[in-house]
């Protein structure tokens, strides 16, 4: 903004509406995060929800139904903010493709979702919710690898072997939704760059074990501000006079985001595939889908009394079981999720004086 003032000011852009909306849209991921999230739509589209569940449509429903602050339901959010918080300006389209896997309202907020779009007669997202999306992305490509560097879970130099360079575009390339035609070349060329300006500063940090040392944590950080460096000053506020029927009103540059696709790409090769995880998230899988079985069985005729009262008035609410048993679940840390699920099962018995979910 301090670099376009004009552009800012003419799109109204307010820097308080991108950091309320950057806070705000992962408030609906559910306990274990993506695997939680699958389990919950599969479960609710078999009680013949069709919204099913989405994680930024959760965080929609939050802000404008579930939270509690004043005595109408919601935050009394400003029209901007919420505008903002939606990455995917659309309710869910079982037969359109661009529709089907990504929205970010339920019919059931579709009020408030038109109330957010009303000044809007485009699909796309709004300044703030661009600036939002992409600011996610950075912390997404850049923070994660950081942390997973300092576990010694990248293997850098294989990463960036010749044919670990090719197998890194290849598989971006393949995860690309709706890529131009020109996408395994652009790849290749932003693995290319990676590899240059990784290794020529920062190679004695990628090529040897981390080890927490004073010169590690200073060369680590400096590279992590190099690349979210990099990023911001890639993204541009167009002038009013460019902004096009399809309403989308930021520019980002393509080096920069072929560069960030592959960074995510190193975080799912490494870390989202490796079996250890996998492991994992199986046993994820099967907490997520017991809990949901067990409060959908146990909420037809009362609220069940082994949760706690403070989730009582999403029962009381016009809403169908199933999503009141996704939001439930939803409302849980992990921590309480993993507590519940073994106290339900006889798989731990706690004690009653330590409450699992407060």
């Amino acid at each position: 903004m301090t670099e376009t003032p004009k552009e800012a000011r003419a799109l109204g852009l307010n820097p308080e509406v991108v950091e309320a909306a950057c806070l705000a849209h992962d408030l609906g991921h559910p306990p274990f995060g993506h695997i939680g999230e699958k389990i919950l739509h599969s479960k609710v589209l078999e009680h013949n929800d069709h919204d099913g569940y989405e994680g930024n449509a959760q965080s929609f429903r939050i802000l404008t139904k579930l939270a509690v602050r004043f005595s109408d339901p919601g935050l009394d959010l400003t029209r901007a903010t919420l505008a903002a918080v939606l990455k995917y300006p659309w309710l869910r389209d079982p037969n359109a493709p661009g529709r089907s896997k990504k929205w970010s309202a339920y019919r059931t907020e579709r009020e408030d979702f038109e109330f957010a779009r009303e000044m809007f007669k485009h699909t796309a997202k709004t300044a703030e919710a661009e600036l939002m999306d992409y600011a996610d992305d950075i912390a997404y490509s850049v923070h994660d690898l950081e942390d997973f560097h300092r576990w010694n879970a990248i293997p850098w130099t294989l990463i960036f072997s010749n044919q670990g360079r090719e197998k890194l575009a290849e598989g971006a390339d393949a995860r690309w939704w709706d890529k131009p035609y020109n996408s395994k070349a652009r790849l290749r060329n932003a693995v290319r760059r990676l590899d240059e300006l990784l290794f020529e500063a920062f190679g004695d940090l990628l090529r040897e074990p981390y080890e927490g040392s004073r010169q590690h944590r200073k060369q680590l950080r400096t590279m992590t501000s190099a690349l979210i460096g990099r990023y911001i000053h890639a993204v541009t506020l167009k002038p009013a006079a460019e902004i096009g029927e399809d309403g989308t009103c930021v520019s980002f540059e393509a080096s920069a985001v072929d560069e960030i696709k592959i960074l995510k790409q190193i975080t799912h090769d490494y870390i989202i595939n490796s079996p250890t995880l996998a492991a994992q998230q199986r046993g994820q899988e099967r907490i997520v889908s017991q809990l949901f079985d067990d409060l959908c069985d146990d909420s037809h005729k009362e609220f069940p009394r082994y949760l706690p009262r403070r989730l009582a008035y999403l029962w009381n609410s016009p809403t169908e079981k199933a999503r009141f048993a996704a939001d439930c679940i939803a409302s849980l840390t992990e921590a309480e999720a993993i507590g519940l699920h073994a106290r339900l099962n006889g798989l731990a018995s706690g004690s009653v004086l330590d409450p699992i979910v407060r």
